[in-house]
């Protein structure tokens, strides 16, 4: 027996001739956290809608539970969706709101009152009934329309990126929220954004897109730690991205400096990709590092200071909570284990869908 809850076979999608999903295939497990991050235009979004009921994939088809839905209009699907915008009735108070979808169902005054209460105290605005929409900020609004949801006992929640128009600080509070809800009532979320911190901090597994392909699949970190291509290691956090030269098993030439690496199988002599992140780089005093460079450019971020080190003729950036002054001499050491190696793209059309941003 399978542990997908839904699995998309083959997914084509094309819009005015524009092919935005292209041959996609993808498993959702039950109560599964799993992120769509992609930048603009990946296709995201229309996964999200072809899950949901709300567009037909030309070709392919949609199993939920084993179960082929592809034609199975969005209200007979077992989910529910919450957009970027709330959509809460002006005109009803937020017990109304909450109710409507079980009042369609014609579920007994009892149970929706029962109902009401026990998903205002899950997305905790409890005594919030008779409160009109207006009345409540942009967080409570958007835990109303998250409330609404789950009132409906769906399998799957979607959410197409439902933080969007918050401000940073609340926006923090409702991905712990989320994180929590999660936990406490079980159910299988599959989240839409484009903003990498957020997919970071509440997945189980976050799917990268681009260009209507699938980029890579993973943990948040093995996607963080492990990307695939530079395409993932530039999208996800800040990355130094250089040409390699593959010298041999566990040697890597950069810049025209040859450092010891853990990666193997690549060939001799063989052009590559290297991707070191900027907390990974330590720095030196100088001529104690694999390469000396200057101080070009800092900048205080609160948790660290972000440098930029002309090294070898390449902007290096570097991230530190020691600060080094601009115009410094210093030397530039990565550990062999922090230095990533991927293949370089073999194609013009493969490196579009990689490097394309």
């Amino acid at each position: 027996m399978s542990d997908h809850l839904i699995d998309l076979v083959d997914i084509s999608k094309s819009f005015d001739g524009q092919l935005v999903l292209d041959e996609m295939n993808l498993y959702i497990r039950e109560n599964e956290f799993v992120t769509l991050l992609g930048p603009s235009g990946c296709g995201k979004t229309t996964t999200l809608r072809i899950i949901g009921g709300f567009e037909t994939p030309d070709t392919g088809k949609v199993l939920f539970n084993g179960a082929d839905i592809t034609g199975l209009p969005a209200y007979k699907r077992q989910l529910n969706t919450v957009f970027q915008r709330y959509a809460l009735f002006p005109h009803l108070t937020i017990a109304e709101n909450i109710a409507f979808g079980l009042k369609i169902k014609k579920k007994s005054r009892d149970y929706i009152r029962d109902k009401i209460k026990y998903s205002l105290k899950l997305v905790n605005l409890e005594g919030y009934e008779d409160r009109m929409p207006d009345s409540l900020s942009g967080g409570q609004q958007q835990r109303i329309a998250i409330a609404r949801a789950i009132v409906n006992e769906p399998k799957v929640l979607l959410l197409d990126e439902p933080l969007g128009a918050l401000d940073l600080k609340l926006r923090q509070e409702m991905q712990y929220e989320l994180i929590r809800l999660k936990n406490e009532i079980g159910i299988t979320f599959i989240y839409v954004t484009h903003d990498q911190e957020e997919a970071l901090t509440m997945s189980d597994t976050i799917v990268v897109m681009n260009q209507g392909y699938i980029q890579q699949i993973g943990t948040p970190e093995a996607i963080y730690n492990e990307p695939e291509n530079a395409f993932v290691a530039d999208f996800i956090g800040d990355s130094n991205i250089l040409d390699g030269i593959m010298i041999q098993d566990r040697l890597v030439e950069i810049l025209g400096t040859r450092m010891a690496c853990v990666d193997a199988g690549f060939g001799l002599n063989k052009p590559v990709d290297v991707v070191i992140r900027p907390e990974d780089v330590e720095l030196t005093g100088p001529g104690e590092g694999a390469m000396d460079g200057v101080v070009t450019s800092v900048i205080f971020k609160g948790v660290h200071y972000e440098m930029e080190v002309e090294a070898n003729g390449f902007e290096w950036l570097v991230q530190s909570t020691h600060m080094h002054e601009v115009g410094a001499h210093v030397g530039l050491r990565v550990e062999p284990d922090n230095i990533q190696i991927m293949n370089k793209p073999e194609s013009e059309d493969e490196k579009a869908v990689e490097l394309d941003v």
